[in-house]
Order: C-alpha cells, then sequence, then structure tokens
C-alpha cells in the first residue's frame, strides 16, 4: 500500500509517517519504480502500536525501547515493565502539577466578581501585580 492508504488505514498523518521514519520507529517504505512509497502489513501493524503508545502518552523515546523489547527474543517484560512504571511516576508528578496549578488558577479566580470593571478586576490587578511571581 502507497503511504496515504496507510495514513488513511492507520489515523496517522503521512507526515507523522515520515517522521517516525526519521526516528527510526518504523521501517522505510520500499520504493517503487515511480519512486512511491509502499508499505506492508507489518509497517501498519507498527503504527498502530505507536498509536496505541502515544493515546498513552507515552514519548517517542519511550515507544523507541518498548519496540526494541518487542524486537528482542531474549528481553524480559519486567523491562517493559520498568518503562510503564517511570510512565506512570511521570504522569502522577505531571497530576502534582496540573493539581497545583489548579489550586492557583481557582484561587486568582476568587479574587474578581464579574460585577467589576477591567479597571478593578482582581485577576488583571494580581497578574500585573510584581509580588504575584
Amino acid at each position: 500500500m502507497q503511504i496515504g492508504q496507510l495514513a488513511t488505514l492507520t489515523g496517522c498523518s503521512v507526515q507523522a509517517i515520515r517522521y517516525y521514519e526519521k526516528q527510526g520507529l518504523i521501517k522505510p517504505g520500499q520504493r517503487t519504480e515511480g519512486n512511491f512509497r509502499v508499505y506492508d502489513a507489518a509497517a501498519q501493524n507498527q503504527l498502530m502500536f505507536i498509536r496505541r503508545c502515544r493515546g498513552l502518552d507515552i514519548s517517542l523515546a519511550e515507544i523507541g525501547q518498548l519496540i526494541a523489547l518487542k524486537q528482542s527474543s531474549d528481553a524480559r517484560c519486567e523491562d517493559a515493565n520498568q518503562i510503564i512504571d517511570r510512565h506512570l511516576s511521570q504522569v502522577a508528578q505531571r497530576m502534582n502539577e496540573l493539581a497545583e496549578l489548579q489550586q492557583q488558577l481557582t484561587q486568582l479566580r476568587s479574587q474578581c466578581s464579574s460585577n467589576r470593571t477591567v479597571e478593578q478586576c482582581g485577576i488583571l490587578q494580581k497578574l500585573s501585580s510584581v509580588a504575584a511571581s
């Protein structure tokens, strides 16, 4: 199949497929005499694997590690567990950071009521304040 068809089947853009090729996450498509890229079912499966990983917000570096594990006959499942455990830790850290951000935004929102003018806006005053940093 050509790259456009592969893109349609996998839900990836042509640009993403080319990017994944450059990153070494999928094998480059074979070239036809007309210089078109053609791909097989293995490329489609690999792209679906990448899409599922990206759907879990797994980084391209982590995806590369998982692909390497998948292709290694002597790799252990524990190696995959460690990658996912590190990712879980990063997600937990981001969740804490987002909770802190939510608290700051809630506090900022409480600085102003809707019945004020822009000159009286507590949000704008707070954001403009030197001490707000």
